[in-house]
């Protein structure tokens, strides 16, 4: 097959020797080992660090099969921002020229966010005679609503009216909607107004556990020996966290909790990597708790190590819709490492710890019975061993990447065959 995948906000192989690729970067390298030609659409703007990577449209060949696209738009320093929209409409009108100078592939799969890509593509779809499947990652524009005070989200859903007529559009010209869960694909297929189809599928987030060379790993626990977190005997009970530092963590109920149980006789300690906008504003909030490290951004050799050091994976999302019908990717993350998952999250997630018996689910804004479910775990290791035990058998049933990316490439398969038929 050619496959066009269309993607921005990931990061990019050329980021870095040691960059965590996330789904499309994974899968590119996945159909390309395939045999598959793919052509990976994104932008040159570097959502985590705010910089563009290019000062111009740019082509990277990563492999005879594989080359990613880079479209030049305008930088955004925010990520609810006016020029992040301006953004999103300059990558995809700039994809809806650059298409035509390529041979039309044979499947284009976009994920969702971006509305104004998603729209392209079925446009592009539509009078090419490709299909189009539209993979939901977030419930956009539905998540805008949620950061608004209830008696106002009337008059921003008008506000917005334009953001969901784009969602229609787009839902309605895909050939097929996916998403991470059932949930999301059932929103995707209420937006296209039409019934669910044996074409319309959920495909979890898939996550490769594979280890780091010899070297790689010394060097990232040096580094941790360098942050005070040494392992062997003088092991602390470490409860990580990996993620953007922003308003969809209810990271003050972490601080909190690990405010009161700094200085008992547990030796708890709380790893919180990521950067993002609140990063400064989190750090003061934990000023003067000596049992919380604040690292920044870590690369996949330290987060690989550092989980191996850990008892506990941290799970704070707020229980919003975008969250609640979806299965996020960092548990998934921590359940490739064996961790039990202690989250903050209602629905899916917690509907999957309870019944794994690899997990538990705490109230949001609760640091008491956040506190209390660790020291549960901490004076119960039997409970916590089995748990452990139960986190990765889940992660080998149903997230190994290798797995989830060759369901994802069958189904690809499978839309091509059932459009080719439809239009014989």
């Amino acid at each position: 097959m050619r496959v066009s995948l269309l993607t921005i906000g990931e990061p990019l192989p050329m980021d870095g020797h040691n960059i965590r690729l996330h789904r499309a970067g994974m899968f590119a390298e996945f159909l390309a080992s395939k045999g598959h030609q793919v052509v990976w659409w994104s932008s040159t703007f570097d959502h985590v660090n705010k910089k563009n990577r290019f000062a111009r449209d740019t082509t990277i060949n990563v492999s005879d099969r594989y080359r990613i696209r880079l479209l030049h738009s305008v930088a955004y320093k925010k990520n609810v921002s006016l020029r992040r929209i301006l953004n999103h409409r300059g990558v995809a009108g700039k994809f809806a020229r650059l298409a035509e100078t390529e041979p039309p592939p044979d499947i284009i799969l976009s994920s969702l966010p971006t509305l104004e890509l998603c729209l392209s593509a079925a446009k592009y779809g539509r009078e090419k005679k490709v299909p189009v499947i539209l993979d939901v990652r977030d419930l956009w524009p539905d998540i805008f609503l949620d950061l608004v005070p209830l008696p106002l989200r009337k008059a921003a859903r008008v506000a917005l009216f334009p953001m969901f007529e784009t969602l229609k559009a787009a839902c309605a010209g895909a050939t097929a909607i996916t998403g991470l869960t059932p949930g999301f694909v059932d929103w995707g297929v209420k937006h296209a107004n039409r019934r669910r189809t044996s074409l319309d599928r959920d495909f979890p987030m898939g996550y490769s556990d594979a280890a780091p060379g010899a070297a790689a790993v010394r060097e990232a626990e040096n580094f941790w020996a360098a942050k005070g977190l040494p392992g062997g005997s003088d092991k602390k009970f470490i409860a990580c966290f990996f993620g953007t530092l922003g308003r969809q963590f209810d990271l003050e109920t972490i601080i909190e909790a690990a405010k009161k149980l700094s200085g008992r006789e547990r030796p708890f300690h709380f790893v919180l990597c990521g950067s993002g906008d609140n990063f400064d504003y989190y750090r003061k909030l934990a000023g003067g708790c000596d049992n919380i490290t604040f690292p920044g951004w870590v690369n996949a050799e330290q987060i690989w190590v550092l989980m191996r050091m850990s008892a506990v994976g941290l799970a704070p999302y707020l229980s919003t819709r975008n969250f609640t019908i979806n299965l996020p990717n960092k548990p998934v993350e921590y359940l490739s490492a064996g961790l039990p998952v202690v989250s903050s999250l209602s629905g899916v997630l917690e509907e999957l710890l309870c019944s794994s018996n690899c997990g538990v689910t705490y109230p949001n804004h609760s640091p008491d019975a956040l506190a209390a479910a660790l020291i549960d775990l901490y004076d119960d290791p039997g409970w916590l061993g089995e748990m452990s035990k139960n986190a990765h058998a889940l992660y080998l049933e149903k997230f190994v990447a290798g797995k989830v990316y060759t369901d994802i490439m069958d189904h690809l398969e499978l839309v091509c065959e059932s459009y080719r038929n439809e239009h014989a």
